[in-house]
């Protein structure tokens, strides 16, 4: 990939790795806490990463099955959070920019997301912390299984 040079300085400077949804990212907090779930899982309270979308490159759909997000826009262009509510039968298009700093996605709801512009730099706190077994994307999902809203230029 071709970056420009605000997002090559942005991904060395703060240390960033491609992640598996596309984009770039590094974990920042992880609480040193532990909660024990309500299965018997134990995870920690809460977990936060940088993340950076550069032009060209989106968030392809995932979801965490049973953790909360909170996206904090930092930087950059405005970004385009996508996500399906009730029941996957509503797709919505949150803009995050300086005017809409912060947006949390529930549990269990699939997420994409794009910038407008040359890069955009967020945060994502998650609620308990984040666990890859935790974390699916569109897919891996039998096509037929797939919500029929998901934008396909995002899978």
């Amino acid at each position: 990939m071709n970056l420009d040079n605000a997002s090559s300085e942005i991904i060395n400077k703060f240390k960033l790795s491609p992640h598996p949804e596309g984009g770039w990212f590094r974990e920042i907090i992880r609480s040193e806490n532990h909660i024990t779930r309500n299965n018997g899982q134990k995870r920690n309270p809460i977990t936060s990463i940088y993340y950076l979308l550069c032009k060209s490159e989106i968030s392809k759909w995932h979801r965490l099955n049973s953790s909360d997000e909170i996206w904090i826009y930092l930087q950059g262009a405005p970004l385009n959070l996508y996500f399906l509510g009730d029941n996957n039968k509503e797709l919505r298009n949150i803009r995050l920019d300086s005017n809409n700093t912060i947006e949390m996605i529930p549990s269990g709801y699939w997420k994409a997301a794009s910038t407008n512009g040359e890069f955009t730099l967020t945060s994502y706190c998650v609620g308990p912390g984040f666990d890859f077994k935790d974390f699916e994307m569109l897919r891996n999902i039998d096509p037929s299984l797939r919500p029929a809203k998901a934008i396909t230029e995002l899978i």
